[in-house]
C-alpha cells in the first residue's frame, strides 16, 4: 500500500533549511531545495503518494551489485590490459568511442562470435528528440526580460555533450518494456496506458492558490506560451520507436537535469575564477559576476517550478536531494586538507581513506545528478524496484568513471582549445585528482605540494611533472575508470534487451576514449 508523502517531504524541508544556516555560498542550492520541498509538499493532493515497495524479479541480482566495492588505491594499469586490446581491436574494425562518433553516426561492433553484442549508436534512437533539447530549453528560460533571457541561455548556445539529457532518454527507452508497478502511482505514471495522460499537466501550475498573484500569473503564461509550441508542436505527444517510448516528463526531466547541471557550471566559473567553458569566455567574464550568479538562480528557480509539475514527490525528492549533493560535495573539496576530530586530514597521506574520499567528492559533485536523473527516469517509466535501482547503479558508477576520465585529460589535453578549459586548472585551484594520488604514492615529494595546496610558485608545475615522470601514475587513473565502466555495464544487464540498452553501453565504453 502507498504511503503518505507528507512525512518524508517534511523531513526533506527541515534538512534543506539547516543548508541555508551555513555559509552564503551555499544559500543559492539551499533555497532552491527549500523552495522545491515547499512545492512538493503542496503537490501531495494532487498525488496518490510515495510508491510502495516492489522489488521485482532480479532484485538479489541487484543486492548483489550493491555490495560489489573496488578498491581504488591498489588498482594498476595492468587491471585493464585486456580491455585496451579490445578497444584496439574495435578501432581496426572501424569503430569510434568517442562523443562525436557516439553521436555523429551509427556505430557497431559486429563479431563472429555469437556472444559479440552490437553497440548501437545513441543518436540512432533519441538523436530527432535531443535536437529539440536546445529550444526547449530556451521556451523554458523565458522571462519577458531581454537581459536575463541572453544571460541565462548564455552557455546553452554552445555545443555541450547534453550526455545527460542523452542518459535520461536512453533510460526511459530501455525500461519502457521492463516489468511494471500496477496501478496509478503519480498524476502522470500509470501502469502502461500513457495515451489517457493529460501532458499538458507539466505547464500548468499546480497550486490554484498562486493565481491570485498577480507577477506569478503572468510567469505561468509567458511560460505556457513558450512551451506549448515547444518540440516541433507536439509537446505532450510521446515518441515511440522500436516498440519503446520516451514519455513527455521524460522529456522534461531531461531539460531540468541540463538546467541543474548548467546552474552548477555557472557557480562554479565564478568560484574558480575560470576563464573559458566550453570554448568561449566564461560567463561572468562576459556579463559580471553578479549576473552569472543571478543567472544561475534563475535556472535553479525554473527547474524547481518545472520539477514540481512532473507532479511526483519521489522524483522531485530525489532531484532535489542533488542540489544538497552538489553542496555536500564543495564542501569535501574545500575542506579535504583540514583536520577531523581524531586529528588526521582526509587527504593526509594517499592511502584508501583518501580515494575513498575523492571519490566520494566525485559522486557528489559529478555522479549525484547522474545516477539520481537516470533512477527518476526510470521512475517516471513506473519500473520495478529492481530495475529502478540497477539504472541508479549504472548512472552512479558512469559518472564517477565520468569525472575520473575528466580527471585524466587534465594532464593529457594538448590545448585548451581541445578541452573547453584550461588545461593544468585542477592543480591552479590545489586540487589533488587521482592521477596526483597515484604519483603520490611514488613520490612522497609530493605530499607538501598537496597539503599546501600547490599554492608556492612552481608547485603546480612540478607536480605536473611527477605524475608524468610516475610508473602508471595516468594509466592506472584510466584503469580505476575502467573498472567503474564495466561495473555500470553489469548493471546494464539487469534491464531486458534492447537496442537502448545496447546504446547506453556504448556511452559507457565512450566515456574512456573520449578526447574532451
Amino acid at each position: 500500500m502507498a504511503t503518505n508523502a507528507r512525512g518524508t517531504l517534511a523531513q526533506l524541508g527541515a534538512f534543506v533549511r539547516n543548508i541555508v544556516r551555513k555559509p552564503t555560498e551555499t544559500r543559492p542550492l539551499g533555497q532552491f531545495a527549500v523552495g522545491t520541498a515547499k512545492v512538493a509538499h503542496m503537490l501531495e493532493s494532487a498525488t496518490t503518494g510515495v510508491r510502495a515497495p516492489i522489488a521485482g524479479p532480479r532484485s538479489q541480482d541487484v543486492a548483489a551489485l550493491l555490495k560489489r566495492r573496488i578498491v581504488a588505491s591498489g588498482v594498476q594499469a595492468v587491471d585493464v590490459a585486456a580491455a585496451d586490446t579490445n578497444t584496439q581491436q574495435q578501432k581496426d574494425m572501424g569503430v569510434r568511442h568517442d562523443w562525436t562518433g557516439a553521436l555523429d553516426r551509427a556505430s557497431r561492433v559486429v563479431g563472429t562470435d555469437e556472444k559479440t553484442k552490437s553497440l548501437v549508436d545513441p543518436k540512432e534512437l533519441v538523436g530527432s528528440e535531443l535536437s529539440f533539447i536546445t529550444d526547449n530549453l530556451a521556451r523554458l528560460l523565458e522571462s519577458g526580460h531581454p537581459m536575463l533571457n541572453t544571460v541565462s541561455r548564455y552557455y546553452f548556445s554552445a555545443s555541450g555533450k547534453h550526455i545527460r539529457p542523452l542518459l535520461v532518454m536512453l533510460i526511459a527507452q530501455a525500461t519502457s518494456t521492463a516489468t511494471k508497478r500496477q496501478g496509478k502511482s503519480s498524476a502522470m505514471v500509470g501502469p502502461t496506458e500513457f495515451e489517457r495522460i493529460d501532458y499538458s499537466l507539466m505547464d500548468r501550475t499546480a497550486s490554484q492558490n498562486i493565481q491570485s498573484d498577480l507577477e506569478s500569473r503572468h510567469v505561468n503564461q509567458l511560460i505556457q506560451n513558450a512551451t506549448g509550441a515547444a518540440h516541433g508542436g507536439r509537446p505532450y505527444t510521446p515518441f515511440v520507436k522500436e516498440g519503446m517510448t520516451i514519455l513527455p516528463t521524460h522529456r522534461r526531466l531531461a531539460e531540468i537535469t541540463e538546467m541543474i547541471h548548467t546552474s552548477s557550471l555557472l557557480h562554479d566559473d565564478v568560484i574558480d575564477h575560470a576563464e573559458t567553458r566550453r570554448g568561449m569566455p566564461a560567463i561572468h567574464q562576459r556579463f559580471g559576476n553578479k549576473m552569472a550568479i543571478f543567472a544561475g538562480d534563475f535556472l535553479l528557480a525554473r527547474a524547481s517550478m518545472a520539477l514540481a509539475r512532473l507532479r511526483d514527490p519521489e522524483v522531485i525528492e530525489i532531484m532535489a536531494s542533488v542540489l544538497c549533493d552538489l553542496v555536500d560535495g564543495e564542501f569535501k573539496q574545500l575542506k579535504n586538507l583540514e583536520e577531523e576530530d581524531n586529528g588526521d586530514a582526509p587527504m593526509a597521506r594517499p592511502d584508501e581513506s583518501a580515494f575513498a574520499y575523492y571519490l566520494e567528492k566525485t559522486y557528489l559533485k559529478t555522479g549525484s545528478l547522474i545516477a539520481k536523473s537516470c533512477r527518476s527516469s526510470a521512475i517516471l517509466s513506473n519500473a520495478t524496484d529492481d530495475v529502478v535501482e540497477a539504472t541508479y547503479i549504472y548512472g552512479r558508477q558512469l559518472g564517477i568513471a565520468f569525472q575520473l576520465i575528466d580527471d585524466l585529460l587534465d594532464f593529457t589535453a594538448t590545448s585548451t582549445a581541445q578541452l573547453g578549459k584550461p588545461v593544468g586548472a585542477d592543480l591552479e585551484l590545489g586540487l589533488a585528482t587521482a592521477p596526483v594520488l597515484y604519483a603520490w604514492q611514488q613520490f612522497p615529494e609530493l605530499g607538501p605540494l598537496v597539503a599546501r595546496k600547490f599554492a608556492y610558485e612552481g608547485d603546480a608545475t612540478k607536480a605536473w611533472e611527477l605524475v608524468h615522470a610516475s610508473d602508471g601514475a595516468i594509466a592506472r587513473t584510466r584503469a580505476l575508470a575502467q573498472r567503474y565502466v564495466d561495473h555500470a555495464i553489469e548493471a546494464l544487464m539487469i534491464l531486458p534487451p534492447s537496442s537502448a540498452r545496447d546504446a547506453l553501453e556504448s556511452v559507457a565504453h565512450s566515456v574512456l576514449t573520449r578526447k574532451k
